[in-house]
């Protein structure tokens, strides 16, 4: 023991180890402290407790599933595009450090705008509402987007992408988002600031849970109408994004937010073992950045050890955390973190295999005893009658 005096002079008997106790000691927290982000989230953050703790925790699990080489998801809720989100995505994507990504619609339609340079700009929460609907302003809290000058075109590049198409019968929705980010980095002044176009560029495919729901949807009426209808087809999507997480040694994810585009990525290990009787595995890594809470029911504040018993995430808590606070301020730390520590990492371009992924899920699927034995007679009914 070390001994130590306080003011008055006595003496007093300071343990250099607590006995019983092997956690990191809790200092006052320098910060003042000189260096990178990194080192800032280690020696503040990761030093610290409560919600500071987390980050510095998901920055760590962050680094050592980017090391491990597994498949690393991203799922995109809330508005995060609008303000600005898709420059640490695209930086991710550069690096190796985001494999595929599942995303609400609206999202990747918010992300064409910087694109083409129509305006996104701050404003204010505190403000007549009508009077930004008359004066043609769309608002998004403090996030204020033009009507005539940002939407408008916006809807007219994905109505013209949409009459461009070639499909031939319907597509997964990363098919959709593959045509419009081809379509951003033909005809956009500054390509280099969509994800929708970098992904295309870097070879991520992007999903999205609810096709129907956002602009790019509500943009793809017309051609429909006029016939040069695109059918996105959801069970394309869960047997790419599934095939996808099979063919990974490893899986992880980083969800921003929550909502749908959570559960579209955890379902893939249970349409695993539960509907394709494959594997009983479940994520390696599980990162979520959200306000949302769980005692209220919704997904969105579902924890891990919950999908722990859904057979969606295995493995021990080291590997899985929560950070309770507004990513706004903790998915670009948490990037920088990633980006500082492991720098880049080899392309996987999922992009370009997904097809074949999905061709070798199906073989697998089929050739399985245990569904032959279940339903080997349906199919073979099917089969005639399609004769």
């Amino acid at each position: 023991m070390a001994d130590t005096k306080n003011k008055d002079g006595k003496k007093y008997k300071a343990r250099k180890k607590c006995r019983n106790y092997h956690g990191r000691m809790i200092e006052p927290l320098d910060v003042m402290t000189e260096g990178s982000v990194k080192k800032f989230i280690d020696d503040v953050f990761g030093a610290s407790g409560y919600n500071a703790r987390r980050l510095g925790e998901a920055c760590d699990i962050y680094r050592r599933m980017a090391e491990s080489g597994a498949t690393i998801a991203l799922t995109l809720a809330g508005a995060m595009t609008p303000i600005g989100m898709n420059g640490p995505i695209i930086e991710l994507m550069k690096r190796g450090l985001v494999d595929v990504i599942i995303s609400t619609g609206a999202n990747l339609y918010h992300d064409f705008h910087r694109a083409f340079n129509f305006p996104v700009i701050q404003g204010s929460p505190h403000v007549d509402d009508a009077l930004l609907n008359k004066r043609g302003i769309a608002r998004i809290y403090d996030t204020y987007i033009m009507d005539d000058d940002t939407l408008l075109p916006t809807d007219a590049m994905i109505v013209d992408a949409s009459f461009e198409h070639k499909f031939k019968g319907p597509v997964s929705s990363a098919s959709l988002h593959k045509l419009l980010g081809e379509k951003v980095l033909r005809d956009a002044p500054f390509p280099e600031k969509s994800l929708v176009a970098q992904a295309v560029r870097y070879g991520v495919p992007i999903y999205t849970s609810s096709p129907g729901d956002s602009s790019i949807a509500m943009n793809m009426i017309l051609p429909y109408f006029m016939g040069k209808r695109i059918v996105v087809d959801p069970v394309m999507d869960v047997v790419e994004t599934t095939a996808i997480v099979r063919q990974g040694k490893k899986n992880g994810v980083v969800i921003v937010g929550g909502g749908s585009p959570k559960n579209f990525y955890l379902q893939t290990q249970p349409t695993l073992w539960q509907i394709l009787k494959d594997d009983i595995g479940g994520h390696d890594y599980f990162i979520q950045l959200t306000t949302d809470t769980p005692q209220w029911g919704g997904l969105s504040g579902a924890t891990p050890q919950e999908a722990k018993s859904w057979g969606k995430v295995k493995g021990h808590t080291v590997n899985q955390t929560v950070v309770y606070s507004c990513a706004s301020i903790t998915f670009p730390l948490l990037s920088r973190y990633v980006m500082e520590s492991v720098g880049e990492k080899p392309l996987k371009r999922l992009l370009d295999k997904r097809e074949a992924l999905a061709a070798e899920l199906k073989r697998n699927a089929l050739a399985n005893p245990e569904l032959k034995k279940l339903y080997g007679k349906k199919a073979t009914k099917n089969s005639k009658q399609k004769k």
